[in-house]
């Protein structure tokens, strides 16, 4: 049953500021010194308006699991936490969220104006049990001006990206592809997930492991491997994709978003360097964008997606933090995305207002380290929408299935990354690799 928030208007006017609603506690993962100055502003913009203290409290992402589980067992729970996709479920099952309160807001909010796919990931039973913030999702990025030149189809598909290959693929000058191949880097398993994602192949349904459907996880393998073979050779991972394409000797990647900026030369550490100026944004102009891609056994394709969200705790003075998570998603939400921009993609869109809004808003905000640009001026309207087009589609193993924490455990092993290691090098058939996949998984 929905909560009802009969007290809210007379909280918000003559009682607001009474010991019922001071010192809302508010835990976030965003600890480095300027991110936390952003929400503290933030928290001070939620005070003036509505008279409710917020006390912003940095908790360590690795430590947030034990904290917040010490903290339920002594009913000490703070009233709002920011938190990654991996504790939705747990918390939920726990009795550590309000699943009704964050049902309630994103009711309020507008189902509609939220990502489909962000708001996926944390529906269970019909109920949204936190409430999306923001997100990313991992981008195929291209050389679009020689896609142009070729008359080749955008890398929107696994059929696209073996035609630009085939096209492109001209070592040592030029690689099709980087492709990671360093077994023990999370890269891969996040590059791996992203691929088999797009061909709709998962290791789990709703009893647990299921191991993968052969001719799904079959067709995935083959067209990795096409990438590996269009890769230079050894131990790739994040580190040589960016400096081969960044040099323009690769014509594709795939990243995460934190190469928009660096892309446009406004980080010193990571500088483009296909011309004379590190600071050029040449390369950025002739850069395109997939935030999705199909393999054959799934046309409708799939974006690999990593989402924040707002947990309204079972310890919480549930209508302040409801008023807190409403604003910080709406008048409060270009300082919630500024934290970040380029890895903090709006998962809500728009409002009943506009409903491009807070992406248009996003587009506008400054990203860089050594110099600043809003992405609006970096990269055209089109390549905007693509990149947070995604999070419509973003999805995780396990997720729909209820099975996030099997999966996990199926990535954490790093057995995909392994056999598909000897797969790509020839040590193994693609049959004997489909085969010990699914055997090693359904072993652990």
């Amino acid at each position: 049953m929905m909560l009802k928030r009969t007290l809210l208007a007379a909280a918000v006017g003559a009682a607001i500021s009474t010991s019922a609603f001071a010192d809302l506690r508010f835990w976030t993962t965003e600890e480095q010194p300027d991110r936390l100055a952003k929400q503290q502003a933030m928290a001070e913009q939620f005070q003036s308006k509505t008279g409710v203290a917020v006390e912003v409290i940095p908790v360590t992402e690795s430590e947030l699991g034990k904290r917040a589980t010490a903290a339920f067992a002594a009913n000490d729970l703070p009233d709002v936490i920011y938190h990654t996709l991996q504790y939705v479920a747990p918390w939920q099952e726990a009795g550590i969220l309000n699943v009704d309160a964050a049902s309630e807001v994103v009711e309020n909010l507008g189902a509609d104006t939220f990502a489909p796919g962000a708001l996926g990931m944390a529906t269970i039973d019909g109920d949204t049990v936190a409430v999306p913030v923001d997100g990313w999702t991992q981008l195929v990025v291209y050389r679009k001006d020689l896609f142009e030149q070729m008359g080749l189809a955008a890398p929107d598909s696994y059929a696209n990206i073996q035609a630009a290959l085939k096209a492109l693929h001209n070592p040592p000058s030029m690689y099709g592809f980087v492709a990671p191949t360093k077994v023990d880097e999370n890269f891969m398993s996040q590059v791996l997930e992203h691929v088999l994602l797009a061909n709709g192949a998962t290791p789990v349904d709703g009893n647990g492991v299921s191991g993968f459907d052969s001719q799904k996880l079959k067709e995935s393998l083959e067209f990795y491997k096409s990438l590996a073979d269009s890769s230079p050779e050894g131990d790739l991972y994040w580190k040589q994709s960016r400096e081969l394409y960044f040099a323009g000797k690769a014509a594709m990647i795939i990243w995460s978003p934190f190469i928009l900026d660096e892309l446009a030369g406004l980080r010193d550490s990571a500088p483009p360097t296909i011309n004379d100026d590190p600071t050029s944004g040449e390369l950025a102009s002739k850069t395109g964008i997939m935030s999705s891609f199909a393999g054959p056994s799934n046309p409708g394709g799939a974006a690999w997606g990593d989402v924040r969200y707002f947990g309204i705790t079972s310890d919480a003075d549930v209508d302040a933090a409801m008023q807190f998570v409403e604003f910080s998603m709406s008048d409060g939400y270009e300082q919630t995305l500024s934290i970040a921009p380029e890895g903090k993609f709006p998962v809500r869109r728009g409002d009943a207002s506009d409903s491009e809004r807070f992406q248009k808003i996003w587009s506008t905000l400054p990203v860089g380290v050594d110099r600043k640009a809003p992405l609006s001026d970096l990269y055209d309207a089109e390549t905007i929408n693509t990149i947070t087009s995604g999070l419509a589609s973003a999805q995780r193993w396990g997720v729909d299935e209820g099975q996030l924490s099997a999966a996990s455990k199926i990535i954490n092993s790093q057995v995909i990354n392994r056999v598909v290691r000897e797969y790509i090098d020839g040590d193994i058939s693609v049959d004997a690799a489909v085969s010990k996949i699914n055997n090693e998984i359904k072993a652990l």
